[in-house]
């Protein structure tokens, strides 16, 4: 960084420029670690333009219907794009679908019939999910509601699947194996996809009918193949996350075996009518055009994360993943061990935003949650967690949980926004 910017960054933002030093004498050392995810970008950005080409993409298919939506061939091209790229049989690919918790409920209440068992193989998962599954809260509705049952394996010691209990586990009511590949509000690392191989093969050894699903959040792109291209029978995942690349408005997806799609577009819509209904509100072009996208953004905000792990760490903050461990998700956690410094770490990356840089987030009571969350999000999607952002729970150890930033420069920002935030409030020192 030159003394231009580095004055531009003192005068516009009014942080100490012993915090803009500290930050690039970080990043110089991890400069070598941005090859490798520069050439896992590379591959991902032929994948998708080859995807496009495949199906004829063409300017006719930007256009949208009304009413039922019947023959929505931008909404049928969109699919067959997402097929390709998670080389699977089939997707739904909906704005109508909410969120990453949406299309996971979708996929599961589609699958899992009364009397059948979920199992969840990494453990607890999302607070948002606990709530639909009804493990926690007291939600109408819930999946136990409905009389599905559930189960749940934790991790190993090691913090890995745990194949010998899962496969002890296994009963004649098992329909559906869930694992969650991001860390979600956890202390613990993404799940690799080498450990869902190694697992999904073993569980497939022996229960070869048993459906194993990912939810897919914060992990599209963070390597050349995706979980359906390792023997997962069905993946989900959210639009205003990784494959939304930033522009998607809205809406998630699922990718998987064309009859477990069917159950899953039946559900969603009505039996009999499944994916040949359904709007797509002209959302195609931002759909598609994040999606191109995506590759690069995703590589950005991994690059963003490991400035953020680098320069936390180095002033003896537990971060997770550490600085060499494999990434398997754009998240990066800060342990921070108190409340204040969580709450000044977001207000820091509120501040760096581009939309409501003035607001001064706070803990609420947000929907979903069992503890009361603090997020900042000045993004141009609401609640886009693939832009700039930052949230946790009011919870020990109070981790923070970081991600996202459409370029690597606002990444950056981020970094030096939240600590000098701490330092100004001597929580941290330099």
């Amino acid at each position: 960084m030159n003394k231009d910017t580095i004055n531009i960054l003192c005068e516009l933002y009014g942080v100490n420029s012993k915090i803009v030093d500290y930050v690039n004498d970080k990043e110089k050392l991890i400069k070598d670690k941005f090859n490798a995810i520069n050439e896992i970008k590379e591959y991902n950005q032929y994948k998708v333009i080859a995807a496009m080409q495949k199906a004829k993409l063409n300017a006719t298919h930007f256009g949208w219907t009304t009413g039922y939506g019947y023959d929505d061939v931008g909404r049928d091209k969109v699919e067959e794009i997402y097929s390709y790229i998670f080389n699977t049989e089939d997707s739904l690919v909906r704005p109508t679908i909410v969120s990453g918790t949406h299309a996971i409920t979708l996929t599961i209440s589609a699958i899992v019939r009364p009397g059948e068992e979920l199992l969840s193989i990494t453990g607890s998962p999302y607070d948002t999910l606990q709530k639909v599954i009804g493990i926690k809260g007291d939600s109408k509705g819930s999946l136990k509601d409905y009389g599905l049952e559930y189960n749940e394996i934790p991790l190993d010691s090691d913090g890995n699947i745990d194949i010998k209990t899962t496969l002890r586990s296994i009963n004649e009511k098992t329909k559906l194996i869930l694992i969650q590949r991001s860390t979600g509000y956890s202390d613990r690392k993404a799940i690799t996809l080498d450990e869902i191989k190694r697992a999904v093969e073993s569980i497939k050894a022996e229960h070869k009918d048993i459906v194993i699903m990912v939810d897919n959040c914060y992990g599209e792109f963070l390597d050349k193949i995706e979980p359906t291209e390792i023997g997962v029978d069905i993946i989900a995942g959210s639009l205003i996350k990784n494959p939304g690349g930033g522009l998607a408005l809205t809406g998630g997806y699922i990718a998987g075996k064309r009859d477990l799609i069917e159950l899953v577009a039946n559900r969603s819509t009505a039996p009999g009518i499944g994916k040949e209904c359904g709007l797509t509100f002209g959302t195609t072009r931002t759909t598609l055009q994040g999606l191109f996208l995506a590759p690069n953004v995703v590589a950005e905000a991994r690059k963003g994360a490991l400035l953020t792990a680098i320069a936390y760490k180095s002033l003896g903050f537990r971060v997770i993943p550490d600085l060499d461990d494999e990434r398997s998700d754009i998240i990066q956690g800060i342990e921070f061990k108190n409340k204040d410094s969580v709450i000044k770490f977001c207000q820091g990356i509120q501040a760096a935003s581009p939309v409501d840089s003035y607001v001064l987030p706070q803990p609420w009571a947000m929907p979903g949650y069992e503890d009361e969350v603090i997020m900042a999000a000045g993004g141009f999607i609401q609640g886009s967690s693939i832009e700039l952002s930052a949230d946790a729970p009011i919870r020990e150890p109070y981790i923070a949980y970081y991600q996202g930033g459409l370029t690597y420069e606002h990444c950056k920002l981020g970094v030096i926004k939240s600590l000098d935030n701490l330092v100004t409030n001597n929580l941290v020192k330099l």
